[in-house]
C-alpha cells in the first residue's frame, strides 16, 4: 500500500528519452528535486546538480565518500552500551562555481532573459550538459555551453568545459571561476532522517597557495582529524584577446579571465578540480596529490577525459543495461518513462559505487547528506545483488570494507554484552552511530544480512579466496554472536529462540522471535558451520590461521549446527501464516484506509509507542524473508503471508515496493506486481516519497534491478543454482538483461512466448528454465517456450 502522491513534470519541459534526462526550460518549481536528479559522481566524489552560477540554490553539495566529522551523541538519559559517536559526511568546498559577466552585467538564471535553456544528463556519455542562450539588456545574444563530468578513470578528478560565444556583437566578457570553502551542512527541522547539523565550523583551513596556474586549499576536520586537499586549474582556448588573474585566500580561490570578446568567436574555459582526502596525511601532502592530478588532467586534455568517460560508460551499459519494451505507466505518464527511469536508477547506482574503494555506499549515495552519509544494511541486501552479477570486483571491495570494520564490530558486541561481533547498524568509520537503539542496534539482523551477501557473492563468483580468508573470519564472529544471543526455550519445546531484536520493519521494535531475524540467523549459522568444517577437513592451511586469529574452539562448529537445526520459526496454524514475531498478531490493526494521505510517513506524525502497539508495517519484513530465503517457504505459505502482510504495509520506506513487486509476481498477483514495480522504478524521478530533494534512494534503485530480474525475469539463485520462471505481465512485450556468473556472461531475453538464453562468454553453463534443466554453450542461443502469467 503506497500512500504518497507522485510528481508529474510537464512533458514539454521534461521529455522522455531512453538515455537522457532532459530539462528544456529553466523551471524553478522543481529545482529542489533536479539538484538531486542531475547529480553526477563516481562513488568517491559526488556533485549535486547545482548550477555553475551558484544561484538559485536549494542545497549545495560536494561530497567525498567517507569524509566525515565526528561528534558526541548527547542523550537526555544515558544508559550502558548506547552509541557514543555520531558521524556526518561533510559538504566540501564548492568547486562548480563559474560566474559570467557580459558588459559588467552578471548572468543570473533568476533574472536573465533566456531565449534557450536545455540541460541534459547524458547517461551514455556520463556527463551533465547545458546550453543557454541569454539576451542581455543591450540585446546581445550570449550562447553558454557547458559540459560537466566526474571522472571514472581518475576518481579524484572533476572537470567542466564552459564555453561562451557572443553571437551578434563584440562585448566585454569576464569569467570568474571559483572554489569556495565554508559550505553549509544539512540541518534537520524535525525529520529524524536528516542530520543535526553543527553549531560551529568543523572543516578548518590549514593551508592555501597558488602554484603556477593552480589554486590549492588544505583543510582538517575539527574532531575526526580527517584531512582534505582540493584545488583547481584552468585552460583557456579562444581567438579573442584575454588576460588571466589568480587570487587565493584561506577559504576561497578565484581565477578571473577577462576577454575582449569578438562576435561569433567562442571562449572556452576548461576547469579541472580535484579532491584528495585522508585520515593520516597532512593537508599539504594532499595538496601535492591534487597538483599531480590536475597536472595529468591538463596534459591529457578535456577530449581525452570525455573519451575515457564514454569508454567506461559503454562497458557499464554492456554489462548492466536492462531493456523493457511495451510497459507504459498509468496515464497521463508518457510511454517510455519506465525504461528511462530504470536506466537512470542503474546510472545512479554506478555513480554511488563505481569507484567506492575502501568505503561503503551511503544510503543517498553522494547526492545528499540525509542519513548523514551512513552505510546501512541497504548495501548488502538491495545493492550487492546487482553488483555481484554485473560488477563483481566492486562487490568484492564492499565486502572487504565490511571486513575492515570487524575489530570494531567485536568491540561493539562487547559493549552490548555479547560474544563475537556486531556490525554497526549505521556508520561511516565502523563505530555505531545510531542513537535510537530500538530501531538501530536492536537490528541484529545486519550481521546475517552481510553474511547473506557474502554467501551470494561466493556462490555466483566462485571466489573461495575471499571466503576462506576475510569471509570465514566474519562468519566465525557473526555465528558466535547468534549462538550467544539466543537460548533454548523450554516453553517452545527446546527450540533456539532469539529475543529482544528488531527486524527490517522499524514500526515493530524490540520483539521476540522476529521471523526474518531467526531465518537469517539460521542461514548465518549453517553457512558458518559448513564453511569452517570444509576448511578444517579440506583446507587446513586456511583453517589453522583462522583458528589462531579467532581463538576458534572445535566444538563451536557443532554448537552452531545445533542452534541452526533447532531454530524456532514462528507459525500460526489457524491462519496458515508466519507471524512477524511472537506478539505481532495480538496487536490492533492500524486503519490505513482512514489515515489521511498527508499523515504519511507515520513516523513523522505519531509517537513511536503508538505505532509499536499496532499491526502496521513500514517495510517488507516477512515478505522480504520470502524473497531472500524463498526455498524455506511453501507456495501456499507465500500466498497466505503476502495476502496478510501486504495490506498492512504503508510504503513509508523506499525499500518496500521492490520486494512487494517481486513476491506479488511470484504468487500470481500481476497487477500488484506491476503497480509496485512502477513505484520502485519511479521512486525518485516521480518523487513518490516526497523527499528526492534530499538525495537519491540508492537501495531502492538496486531494488528496481531485482524487480526486473528476480520479479518479471523470474530468476532465483538458491545455493548458487540459476533458475528462471519468467512472469511477464500482459503489457510487457520483452525484457532483456545480462548476468556474469563465475566469469561467464549470460544474456537473457524474455519475449511474449519464449525466453532466449545466450552464453556470450564462457564454455558451458547449466540453468533451469521453468523446471527444466538446460545446458548452454558459448555462442548458441537457446529459445524455450514460457508459460506467461496474466495481469
Amino acid at each position: 500500500m503506497i500512500r504518497h502522491e507522485t510528481l508529474n513534470p510537464p512533458p514539454h519541459i521534461y521529455p522522455v528519452e531512453g538515455w537522457k534526462i532532459i530539462e528544456r526550460s529553466f523551471y524553478p518549481r522543481f529545482q529542489a528535486q533536479t539538484e538531486t536528479i542531475f547529480s553526477i559522481g563516481n562513488g568517491y566524489l559526488g556533485l549535486r546538480g547545482n548550477f555553475e552560477e551558484g544561484a538559485p540554490l536549494v542545497q549545495s553539495g560536494t561530497f567525498v565518500n567517507g569524509f566525515h566529522e565526528t561528534w558526541p551523541i548527547i542523550y537526555g538519559e544515558q544508559a550502558f552500551g548506547f552509541a557514543k559517536t555520531g558521524q556526518t559526511m561533510l559538504n566540501l568546498p564548492e568547486g562548480k562555481l563559474i560566474h559570467l559577466y557580459v558588459d559588467d552585467e552578471l548572468f543570473s538564471l533568476a533574472t536573465a532573459k533566456l531565449l534557450l535553456f536545455e540541460r541534459t544528463l547524458d547517461m551514455k556519455a556520463g556527463t551533465l550538459d547545458r546550453e543557454v542562450l541569454w539576451e542581455t539588456p543591450l540585446g546581445k545574444q550570449v550562447l553558454i555551453e557547458s559540459r560537466r563530468l566526474v571522472s571514472y578513470e581518475y576518481r579524484h578528478l572533476a572537470a567542466i568545459s564552459y564555453q561562451v560565444t557572443v553571437l551578434n556583437a563584440d562585448a566585454s566578457v569576464v569569467i570568474s571561476s571559483q572554489i569556495r570553502g565554508n559550505q553549509t551542512n544539512q540541518v534537520s527541522h524535525g525529520d529524524p532522517r536528516q542530520g543535526p547539523g553543527f553549531h560551529e565550523r568543523v572543516l578548518l583551513p590549514e593551508s592555501h597557495y597558488v602554484a603556477d596556474n593552480r589554486v590549492l586549499l588544505g583543510y582538517r576536520t575539527r574532531s575526526s582529524g580527517m584531512t582534505l586537499g582540493c584545488g583547481m586549474e584552468h585552460i583557456v582556448d579562444t581567438l579573442c584577446p584575454y588576460t588571466l588573474q589568480i587570487e587565493c585566500g584561506e577559504d576561497r580561490g578565484e581565477v578571473i579571465v577577462s576577454v575582449d570578446a569578438l562576435a561569433k568567436k567562442p571562449i572556452q574555459l576548461v576547469k579541472y578540480f580535484s579532491y584528495h582526502t585522508s585520515a593520516e596525511a597532512t593537508p599539504d601532502e594532499l595538496c601535492s596529490r591534487v597538483e599531480r592530478t590536475l597536472g595529468r588532467a591538463v596534459q591529457q586534455g578535456f577530449p581525452k577525459l570525455l573519451e575515457g568517460q564514454r569508454r567506461f560508460m559503454d562497458q557499464f551499459w554492456d554489462r548492466c543495461d536492462v531493456q523493457v519494451k511495451g510497459l507504459a505507466s498509468d496515464s497521463p505518464r508518457p510511454r517510455g518513462e519506465i525504461q528511462q527511469a530504470l536506466r537512470w536508477n542503474l546510472f545512479q547506482i554506478l555513480q554511488a559505487s563505481g569507484r567506492a574503494e575502501g568505503t561503503g555506499i551511503p544510503a543517498k549515495g553522494l547526492t545528499g547528506q540525509t542519513y548523514q552519509g551512513h552505510y546501512f544494511w541497504d548495501t548488502e541486501i538491495y545493492v550487492l545483488p546487482f553488483l555481484i552479477y554485473t560488477a563483481p570486483r566492486v562487490a568484492r571491495n564492499l565486502l572487504l570494507f565490511r571486513h575492515s570494520m570487524l575489530e570494531q564490530a567485536r568491540q561493539r558486541a562487547r559493549e552490548v554484552n555479547q560474544k563475537g561481533a556486531l556490525f554497526p547498524w549505521r556508520t561511516i568509520n565502523g563505530e555505531e552511530a545510531s542513537a535510537y537503539y530500538a530501531a538501530g542496534t536492536a537490528q541484529y539482523h545486519i550481521n546475517a544480512d552481510i553474511m547473506y551477501a557474502l554467501k551470494k557473492y561466493v556462490e555466483v563468483t566462485g571466489d573461495n579466496s575471499l571466503l576462506y580468508n576475510e569471509g570465514a573470519e566474519m562468519l566465525v564472529e557473526t555465528a558466535r554472536l547468534w549462538a550467544d544471543l539466543g537460548f533454548y526455550s523450554e516453553r517452545n519445546g527446546g527450540k533456539f529462540c532469539i529475543h529482544g531484536v528488531t527486524g527490517p520493519d522499524e514500526y515493530t521494535t524490540v520483539v521476540n522471535n522476529n521471523t526474518y531475524t531467526n531465518l537469517m540467523a539460521r542461514m548465518n549459522l549453517k553457512f558458518a558451520a559448513e564453511t569452517v568444517a570444509t576448511m578444517r577437513d579440506a583446507f587446513p592451511d586456511h583453517y589453522e590461521p583462522l583458528a589462531y586469529r579467532t581463538g576458534l574452539r572445535p566444538e563451536e562448529i557443532d554448537e552452531w549446527r545445533q542452534a541452526a537445526d533447532l531454530m524456532y520459526i514462528p507459525f500460526d496454524e489457524r491462519l496458515g501464516i508466519h507471524p512477524q514475531d511472537d506478539n505481532f498478531l495480538d496487536r490492533e490493526v492500524w486503519d490505513l484506509k482512514q489515515t489521511p494521505r498527508d499523515k504519511f510517513p507515520l513516523l513523522l506524525y505519531h509517537h513511536p509507542l503508538v505505532i509499536y502497539r499496532h499491526q502496521v508495517i513500514k517495510q517488507a519484513d516477512i515478505v522480504l524473508a520470502m524473497f531472500l530465503l524463498g526455498n524455506e517457504f511453501s507456495e501456499e505459505q507465500k500466498k497466505r503471508n503476502f495476502n496478510y502482510y501486504d495490506p498492512l504495509t504503508t510504503g513509508d520506506s523506499s525499500l518496500s515496493a521492490c520486494i512487494q513487486s517481486i513476491i506479488a509476481a511470484e504468487v500470481g498477483q500481476m497487477e500488484q506486481a506491476v503497480k509496485y514495480s512502477r513505484y520502485a522504478v519511479l521512486m525518485d524521478l516521480a518523487d513518490i516519497g516526497g523527499n528526492v530533494k534530499d538525495g537519491c534512494h540508492i537501495a531502492s534503485m538496486g531494488g528496481t534491478w531485482m524487480t526486473a530480474v528476480y520479479g518479471f525475469g523470474g530468476m532465483r539463485d538458491y545455493g548458487g543454482k540459476l533458475s528462471f520462471d519468467p512472469r511477464l505481465p500482459d503489457r510487457v512485450q520483452s525484457l532483456r538483461f545480462a548476468l556474469e556468473i563465475r566469469g561467464q556472461e549470460l544474456e537473457v531475453v524474455v519475449n511474449r512466448d519464449e525466453a532466449v538464453y545466450l552464453l556470450r562468454k564462457g564454455k558451458e553453463l547449466t540453468i533451469t528454465h521453468q523446471g527444466k534443466e538446460v545446458k548452454l554453450v558459448q555462442g548458441e542461443a537457446v529459445a524455450l517456450k514460457v508459460r506467461l502469467s496474466k495481469s
